[in-house]
């Protein structure tokens, strides 16, 4: 009787060459990381003095580390500095999800059950804040995330602790595996500087900081030495009411000083923040494009802030034109094919009309949905009347529709969906120009609805293997075509002309969820908007197939795009607009 082999483990000698510390400890770490049998602890912890080769061996590590399938680090988050959120927002922007909250990294952490190899340097080195309050303890960091994050039976992780204890206490009641990386080197250790950040920050002839033109060390570590100065309160003060330093300075320090209701703020600016610094955290984005976004967030609760960010933000592709933090929104749709107002619905099943260029809510809908609807969806036909689908898969057909083909539309379907449960409809699109209604399903179908050939049914295709996420559609009255984009649980974007077969490969596939989709004909073009579960939107300019990345501020359930390139995006945690400079988004 014969047995299969075991698995062949990484080839330590292909991986970058093995000195100091890591000569010493690599082959130790490598074998723990590429032995993942039960019988092995979870959770390996890095001790050894400052000084010792510790960050140099998770260096050799992590270069090493995607060459084997049982080694590759899956999120490096480097904890120096550090706050509980600030880390679940990198955590999560790392594995794909967006800068989500401690709370919802968790939840979906849960829910995916996804095997997961962390690594996490300078552990004992994370906090932020002011020195008596938890956030500035790294024990806080543990409490609150880590030590969830290592009970979770898939993950897995690296974790330097240097000589700080931190962990040992979980370590009693938990299997982990320990490297004593070793003392510090002889002799005296390079201190880290403490020169005066803010005499290194350039200054104009009255005496303003030119934080554009500062250094590095200046902008991210200004007002952690603020707190630690004799006259903190002011120094603080001064940087928190100072615009430049909120534009360029550390999102992560500034967050931890506002988490202290002891400080005192600009008003609104605490908002702005909550809303604003998971994105701004990402150090990927440009100035233009943190302007963009603190502009943004500034608009509904900092309207001072807003407006010195302005001229900063017009200059870049995207630029805020109103906010509203106050709004919950489940659905949106353009009343008209033009420029003009917006139907909104909202979680108890009021629809509403919505100015485009102010967010506020104009007048009640001239036709009132059922009581018992919550509107998920939103399809408007030329003459006013709504085909509403709600949030239990139910077609709603409201207004004065004397041809009866919403009643029609929501027959057929609501038939369908009592002979077979899967193909009940879960999103719902419109083509203003054409009177085209697209409704897609639990299955993955795509049914179009020709408003003047209602009566022969919908032409329908099986676009994909999950249910369907979001639809829309964009009609081309020169040659009679009609597009079709639709997106489903898979991951999947597909488009179709429904005059011919759809195309046989999606246009985009990612590990997200597509929430809300949008289409309409710009003056540069038409341009798909797609809005994706990890906070980011994806712009498509459909001729040349370039795509734009924008970062949303919040979770997105509803998109309306307008001709004039006004995008509004809206969802449970509030809604805003943006003016698109579509001649530079594909630049």
């Amino acid at each position: 009787m014969s047995t299969a082999p075991a698995p062949a483990g990484p080839d330590i000698a292909a991986w970058p060459p093995l000195e100091g510390a890591a000569a010493a400890h690599g082959p130790a770490l490598l074998n723990w990381a590429a032995d993942t049998s039960p019988k092995r602890p979870r959770v390996c912890l890095v001790r050894g003095a400052r000084g010792s080769g510790k960050s140099q061996l998770l260096a050799w590590f992590l270069m090493g580390s995607a060459g084997h399938p049982r080694t590759v680090v899956h999120a490096a988050v480097l904890a120096e500095g550090m706050l509980t959120d600030a880390f679940a927002w990198e955590l999560g922007r790392q594995l794909g999800y967006g800068p989500l909250s401690p709370t919802r990294l968790l939840d979906r952490l849960v829910v995916d059950q996804r095997p997961l190899l962390l690594l996490v340097p300078d552990l004992h080195r994370s906090g932020r804040g002011p020195a008596d309050l938890p956030p500035a303890r790294p024990a806080t960091l543990v409490e609150e995330l880590l030590v969830p994050l290592l009970e979770l039976p898939g993950t897995r992780a690296i974790v330097e602790v240097g000589d700080s204890g931190l962990l040992d206490d979980w370590a009693h009641t938990a299997s982990v595996e320990t490297l004593h990386v070793g003392d510090a080197p002889s002799g005296p250790l390079a201190e880290p500087p403490t020169a005066d950040l803010m005499a290194q920050v350039p200054r104009t002839r009255d005496g303003r900081p030119l934080w554009d033109q500062a250094p590095q060390a200046a902008r991210e570590h200004a007002l952690d030495r603020a707190l630690l100065a004799p006259d903190s309160q002011q120094a603080v003060r001064a940087l928190l009411t100072d615009p430049g330093y909120l534009l360029y300075g550390s999102s992560v320090s500034i967050a931890a000083c506002l988490a202290d209701e002891r400080i005192p703020a600009p008003p609104g600016l605490r908002s702005t923040w909550r809303l604003a610094a998971p994105q701004l955290s990402n150090t990927e984005h440009d100035t233009a494009e943190r302007a963009a976004l603190l502009h943004a967030a500034a608009l509904g609760t900092s309207p001072g802030l807003a407006r010195y960010l302005l001229p900063l933000a017009e200059a870049h592709v995207f630029t805020a034109v109103w906010a509203r933090p106050d709004a919950v929104i489940t659905a949106l749709a353009q009343v008209t094919a033009g420029q003009g107002e917006l139907f909104a619905a909202d979680p108890l099943g009021d629809v509403t009309l919505l100015d485009p260029a102010t967010g506020l809510s104009s007048a009640p809908a001239p036709f009132l949905p059922p009581s018992s609807a919550r509107p998920h969806g939103i399809a408007v036909h030329r003459d006013g009347s709504l085909l509403l689908l709600t949030d239990t898969g139910t077609l709603h057909p409201t207004g004065d529709d004397p041809t009866g083909v919403l009643d029609h539309i929501a027959t057929h379907h609501g038939q369908a969906a009592l002979k077979n449960p899967v193909v009940i409809p879960s999103a719902i699109g419109q083509c203003l120009r054409s009177g085209t209604t697209v409704v897609g399903d639990e299955q993955g179908n795509v049914h179009v609805w020709d408003r003047a050939a209602h009566y022969t049914g919908p032409r329908a295709r099986a676009l994909h293997a999950a249910p369907i996420t979001a639809v829309t559609c964009l009609a081309f009255p020169d040659d009679g075509h009609t597009l079709v984009m639709s997106a489903a649980m898979d991951g999947t974007v597909r488009l179709w002309e429904t005059s011919a077969e759809p195309m046989p490969v999606p246009v985009e596939q990612r590990p997200a969820l597509v929430t809300s989709l949008a289409a309409t004909d710009t003056a540069d073009g038409p341009v798909l908007a797609v809005a994706w579960n990890d906070a980011t939107l994806h712009l498509w300019h459909l001729p040349t197939s370039r795509m734009r990345q924008v970062p949303l501020l919040v979770p997105c359930r509803a998109l309306a795009l307008s001709p004039d390139s006004h995008l509004t995006v809206a969802g449970p945690d509030g809604a805003y607009a943006l003016s698109l400079d579509t001649g530079r988004l594909w630049d």
